[in-house]
């Protein structure tokens, strides 16, 4: 396995971005959420999705590479923001930033966000409040994927919950997961490996699992199938309850600021033409110290992680994990060496090497 320096793959990154019409100091931004999401060992969106989500949405016109960001509304606590299409890294960024700047001031500091594109990984917005001692929640609608429990149509998006909440340990407690029992990205990586699928992720229109990953996203597209809510296919195992939060994160996202929802977040137009995503997005941040004095937060969030940790194994258990700590681990583990880069991710660095006119040694890639 070939491995990637963090810091050279996210240079080449923003380099690449600059080349396609994003400013510099946009870029760096977009660069730095991507090679979160590697350095945390989320394959699912990080390098695996620069060309296909943003390069290629720029090429075809549908992500503005300048972003231009207004607040069309705005309280003490609270600000609607329009993205106009633009970087969804560099909207998220601003929003939260603006909803803890808020929140320093009142305590609590809340911003909904129109005409957005994807912002990346939801928990590095999040992580921003936990650095702040604050309490970061981050949410986002997305093209329409996951099927209504008992359905078996696409309708919602897979709609991440995400909480940054400090803890006193190395690392602070980042939960950042999809509404669905897996998403697309996660499907990509299965794809790119030749694997396939796992049982109970993706259903046809019977209702019935699907796991041969031949042809599968291209389906997936087309809504000849669908992704499983959170707590699986049907009732017996609570998947009302992934549904609930998938419909709760896609109200949030839309209703507080007049956006579009549902089936409208296709990106396809009439005839089926491509079109920009008008995605929205909320961000929450939380002052601790307007509660509690945020070291002694930071100690009771500590003991209740370490006292999970510590708790009786199942038979065969390797260790019990909580939120954030795999991810902290990965980084230690591959801070050294980089990402991993299989044989259609190295293929598809070529191609944007090739593409841009950039030098494989300066990367060493």
């Amino acid at each position: 396995m070939k491995y990637a320096n963090f810091d050279k793959l996210e240079e080449f990154m923003k380099d690449v971005f600059v080349c396609a019409g994003v400013p510099e100091a946009d870029a760096a931004v977009c660069a730095q959420v991507l090679i979160e999401s590697d350095k945390r060992g989320i394959e699912s969106h990080g390098i695996g999705r620069f060309k296909p989500i943003y390069i290629d949405r720029i090429n075809a016109g549908i992500q503005n590479p300048v972003t231009k960001i207004d607040i069309v509304r705005e309280g003490p606590t609270t600000a609607v923001i329009d993205g106009n299409d633009g970087m969804g890294h560099v909207i998220a960024k601003f929003a939260m930033e603006t909803a803890i700047e808020k929140a320093a001031k009142f305590g609590m500091g809340m911003t909904a966000v129109r005409n957005s594109t994807h912002y990346g990984i939801a928990g590095y917005y999040a992580s921003m409040a936990a650095k702040r001692n604050m309490i970061g929640i981050t949410g986002t609608n997305a093209r329409p994927s996951i099927a209504p429990t008992f359905g078996v149509e696409n309708m919602l998006g897979t709609n991440p919950l995400t909480f940054g909440i400090p803890t006193d340990e190395d690392f602070d407690f980042i939960l950042d997961c999809a509404t669905s029992v897996s998403q697309r990205g996660k499907i990509e990586v299965y794809d790119r490996a030749g694997g396939d699928i796992p049982e109970g992720w993706v259903i046809d229109r019977n209702g019935k699992s699907r796991t041969k990953i031949e042809g599968l996203l291209n389906e997936l597209d087309k809504g000849e199938l669908a992704l499983v809510p959170l707590g699986g296919i049907g009732d017996i195992t609570a998947g009302y309850k992934g549904y609930g939060y998938a419909c709760v994160v896609e109200m949030l996202s839309s209703a507080l600021q007049s956006g579009i929802f549902l089936k409208a977040l296709s990106g396809i137009g009439d005839g089926g033409a491509k079109k920009p995503f008008h995605l929205g997005h909320f961000f929450i941040a939380i002052d601790i110290g307007a509660f509690v004095e945020p070291d002694e937060f930071r100690k009771t969030t500590g003991d209740i992680v370490r006292q999970l940790r510590q708790s009786n194994k199942m038979p065969g258990g390797e260790r019990i994990y909580t939120a954030g700590e795999k991810e902290y681990l990965y980084y230690l583990r591959h801070k050294d060496k980089g990402v991993p880069l299989g044989d259609k991710l190295a293929e598809i660095i070529d191609s944007l090497i090739a593409q841009y006119g950039l030098t494989r040694e300066k990367y060493g890639l």
